[in-house]
C-alpha cells in the first residue's frame, strides 16, 4: 500500500461525515474511501460522484455496471473488476455475459445488443485514444441512445478509468469480505 487507510477513528469530522454516507449507501466502509479520508474535501466529492452513478439515471444502473467492468477490467483493476462483478450478478448480470465483456468476446456474444456492443466498443476507444471515436461508432451511438445517454456513459466510462488508476496507484487493497472470489474477468497482474 502506497498510502495508510484512514480509519474511523482517527477521522475528522468531515471525513466522518462522507464516511457515513458511503457505509450507508455501500454497506461498509470500502478501503478506496479511507484514502480519501486524507482529503476529506475530495472524499466527499468522490462520494457524490460515485454515487450518482451508481443508480439508474439517463441509462439504467446494470447499463452503467457493464461500461465498469469494461474500462476497469481494460485497466487491470484487480480491486474495482472483484467489487463491481459482485455488484453486477447482485444486479442481475448473467456470469456468462459478464465473462464475455472481457477482450473483445462482446463483440460476438449473443449476451450483448448491438447497443450494449457500441457502449463497448466506445469504452475501449476511450481507453485507447478519447480524441479519436469515429463518426462510424458516432453514429452507432445516435441510433441507439439519446444525447444525455451517451452523457452518461462518457462520464461513467472516463470516472471508473480514473477510480481504477487512483486506486492501483495507491495501492488500494479489497476489503477482506471479497477474500477468496476468483473474478470471472483476469487481470494481467
Amino acid at each position: 500500500m502506497a498510502v495508510s487507510y484512514v480509519e474511523r477513528e482517527q477521522a475528522s469530522g468531515e471525513t466522518l461525515a462522507f464516511y457515513d454516507k458511503a457505509e450507508d449507501r455501500f454497506e461498509m466502509l470500502l478501503n478506496i474511501f479511507k484514502v480519501f479520508g486524507h482529503t476529506p474535501e475530495l472524499g466527499g466529492l468522490f462520494t457524490d460522484i460515485v454515487m450518482a452513478i451508481l443508480k439508474d439515471g439517463e441509462l439504467d444502473w446494470v447499463t452503467k455496471e457493464l461500461l465498469i467492468l469494461k474500462a476497469t477490467h481494460r485497466n487491470d483493476c484487480q480491486y474495482c473488476v472483484v467489487q463491481h462483478e459482485t455488484l453486477s450478478k447482485r444486479l442481475g448480470i448473467s456470469e456468462e455475459k459478464i465473462a464475455d465483456i472481457g477482450d473483445d468476446r462482446y463483440k460476438t456474444s449473443p449476451n450483448f445488443t448491438d447497443a450494449e456492443k457500441a457502449l463497448m466498443d466506445l469504452t475501449v476507444q476511450i481507453g485507447v485514444d478519447a480524441n479519436r471515436v469515429s463518426k462510424e461508432l458516432w453514429d452507432r451511438l445516435h441510433q441507439h441512445f439519446t444525447e444525455p445517454q451517451i452523457v452518461e456513459a462518457v462520464f461513467t466510462i472516463t470516472t471508473y478509468i480514473g477510480v481504477s488508476k487512483f486506486g492501483d496507484a495507491l495501492g488500494v487493497a479489497l476489503e477482506p469480505v471479497f477474500d477468496g472470489i476468483q473474478p470471472l474477468l483476469k487481470v494481467s497482474h
